[in-house]
């Protein structure tokens, strides 16, 4: 029996041979071989440094919990809440004001913005707590009358220096969010029937939230950091206590590495709050949200409980 092959089905003789399988061979990176090795270097001298200088690191868990030092702590995030607070809600009314079609309130608006960010807050820290020196009395016909020295304490010039400034940087973040937000979406709730309030409140603001928290967060973490001015004008708050107890007990240097551990974790912990709140409003414009540390932590530990490595 005689069976038929198909010689068409056979490579010709002179045909070259098939290629060889390409071997890949991975760049070697010694670029960053060299700068981890510096960078280490770097960190180790550091820690040497520290390690061999006359710090009593003891005297740091001692105070941790120091009365004084809570009390400096509570203090600080205080005006922190309170000049946010003031710095949002102003900034969301002079943003609103730079868009108005009435060429006053945008020119005030834009006058406010301009001295506010252009000044040192610094500097105005100082100007509040001394403009005792210029006006006697405080008098808001038929709210209030009273001494300026009584009504400007170190808590209200620090209320006002750090409030005011921040309300600069607010409106031009809540600009910058309204404006982030398609015009057809304004034209097509003007044409629903909603008035200009409803339609920035229900349509405008939503949209505009994922473009205003991040920076807003960042502004929160910035306050925190920027409110140890506030020893200025003589505000008892974080640095303060560190500086006082520390000038007591002799360990000053041990002190303010304490402030610093504190307010290390005070935005440690706003940085994890900031992260959650931006993947809340970031729902509308993401198919899938991005895990969660504590989402992937449980992903990991499931995957390592599975027979064989997690292998189905």
């Amino acid at each position: 029996m005689s069976v038929d092959v198909d010689k068409s089905a056979q490579p010709p003789a002179d045909a070259p041979p098939p290629p060889e399988a390409i071997k890949a061979i991975p760049v070697r990176h010694y670029g960053r071989w060299v700068a981890a090795v510096v960078v280490l270097a770097l960190l180790a001298l550091l820690v040497r440094a520290f390690a061999s200088g006359n710090v009593n690191w003891d005297a740091i868990p001692q105070y941790l919990f120091n009365w004084d030092i809570l009390k400096g702590l509570r203090n600080t995030l205080l005006i922190t809440v309170l000049s946010m607070i003031i710095g949002v809600v102003l900034g969301v009314i002079l943003a609103v004001m730079r868009q108005s079609k009435n060429p006053v309130t945008s020119s005030v608006a834009w006058g406010y913005i301009w001295f506010f960010r252009g000044t040192p807050v610094y500097v105005q820290l100082f100007l509040w707590f001394n403009l005792g020196l210029v006006f006697q009395y405080i008098d808001i016909m038929p709210i209030y009358k009273d001494e300026w020295t009584d009504f400007m304490t170190p808590f209200m010039a620090a209320l006002l220096g750090l409030g005011l400034n921040e309300a600069a940087y607010m409106a031009e973040i809540c600009r910058a969010g309204l404006n982030s937000v398609d015009e057809g979406q304004t034209e097509a709730a003007h044409a629903l029937g909603m008035s200009h309030g409803r339609t920035l409140r229900r349509i405008i603001v939503p949209q505009a939230m994922r473009v205003i928290v991040p920076p807003t967060g960042n502004e929160v973490i910035n306050m925190l950091k920027t409110s140890s001015l506030v020893i200025a004008v003589q505000y008892y708050d974080l640095l303060q206590a560190a500086q006082n107890v520390g000038r007591d007990s002799g360990v000053v240097v041990e002190m303010l590495i304490l402030a610093a551990i504190w307010y290390l974790i005070a935005t440690t912990v706003l940085s994890i709050g900031q992260y959650y709140l931006e993947r809340y409003y970031a729902r509308g414009s993401s198919r899938q949200l991005p895990l969660t540390p504590l989402q992937r932590a449980k992903a990991k530990l499931s995957g390592l409980n599975r027979p064989n490595g997690g292998a189905a």
